[in-house]
């Protein structure tokens, strides 16, 4: 039951920090939130941990806490690094590709079209970053696959709640090129289409976005 609970106010929460229902530095107290599920405070301060460990919030000792707070200048600085990376690893993969590892990225590109299509956000923002990693994964460079994870998780709040649904669905059809491109072994063209995706994520991330509110009961209502 406990599990459940927990389980049910991380979901809430999640919704309404990615539908902008909540804004980035709103104070999430306890008491507000046990109040609004009817559950202890310690279900609550469970869930809030578990939302920390995905960087949706942060926890600040003697202050509480708080929906996390992006940096876009931070965002900036993660994209261009990762162009940097990724067309090297663009190079590398045509180099060295066989027809399993297309398959494989082939299934997660179809993974993604169906969470786009079925509108779960949170899944639908974890694979196409997972694309990334999966290349390197695949191409059994752990060390790369563990830096980009990094790089992508420090940004994947901010595209996470700026991305729009159609802009998830763009990213979907470019990743798609990408593999097409990866296919044909063609290496400018793959590196080419990788660098622009990179370009066209960070381009269209929405940040004049409407206020949310800071009302915890309104916002998971």
């Amino acid at each position: 039951m406990e599990s459940t609970s927990t389980h049910a106010i991380v979901q809430a929460l999640t919704r309404a920090i990615v539908e902008h229902r909540l804004q980035p530095g709103a104070k999430l107290a306890e008491q507000k939130l046990a109040d609004h599920f009817g559950v202890s405070r310690t279900l609550v301060r469970q869930a809030l941990f578990q939302l920390s460990q995905n960087r949706l919030i942060r926890l600040e000792p003697a202050r509480g806490a708080f929906v996390a707070t992006p940096s876009v200048d931070e965002a900036r600085q993660v994209f261009a690094v990762r162009r940097m990376l990724e067309a090297g690893m663009t190079r590398e993969f045509v180099r060295s590709v066989t027809p399993a590892r297309l398959k494989a990225l082939r299934e997660h590109v179809a993974q993604e079209k169906a969470a786009v299509a079925g509108e779960d956000v949170s899944e639908r923002t974890e694979l196409l970053g997972d694309f990334h990693v999966r290349m390197a994964e695949l191409m059994g460079n752990q060390v790369l696959a563990q830096m980009l994870g990094e790089l992508i998780s420090r940004c994947a709040l901010i595209t996470l709640m700026y991305q729009s649904a159609s802009e998830a669905a763009h990213s979907n059809d470019e990743h798609a090129d990408i593999v097409k491109a990866l296919a044909a072994r063609d290496e400018e063209r793959a590196v080419r289409l990788m660098t622009e995706h990179l370009l066209h994520v960070e381009a269209n991330l929405t940040f004049d976005r409407q206020v949310p509110t800071s009302d915890i009961a309104l916002a998971l209502s």
